[in-house]
């Protein structure tokens, strides 16, 4: 039994030091992608706190249509098609 039980550690270890290399291999292939996934990163922590504060874009709104309401008419369009092509495109899917 014990001589099974070192067979096992040995290739836990030998598993181990395998993963570590392919870990290391891996982190240089994607090395050059590494900024494009930071800012992917930072924008989608960006859209999930403005769909989080819904206030937020609201107020940012009424603000621009307060002061350029010409402006916030074609944002507000702009708005609204997007929105229904989200919906057309989710129930698509």
């Amino acid at each position: 039994m014990s001589a099974r039980l070192d067979e096992l550690k040995a290739r836990q270890l030998a598993l181990q030091e395998r993963a570590a290399i392919e870990r290391a291999e891996l982190v240089i292939h994607f090395q050059p992608l590494d900024k494009s996934f930071q800012l992917a990163d930072k924008g989608m922590s960006a859209f999930r706190f403005l769909k989080s504060t819904p206030i937020l874009w609201t107020s940012a709104f009424a603000v621009l249509a307060h002061f350029k309401p010409k402006l916030a008419s074609k944002v507000l369009a702009l708005g609204w098609g997007a929105m229904k092509l989200v919906k057309t495109a989710k129930n698509l899917i």
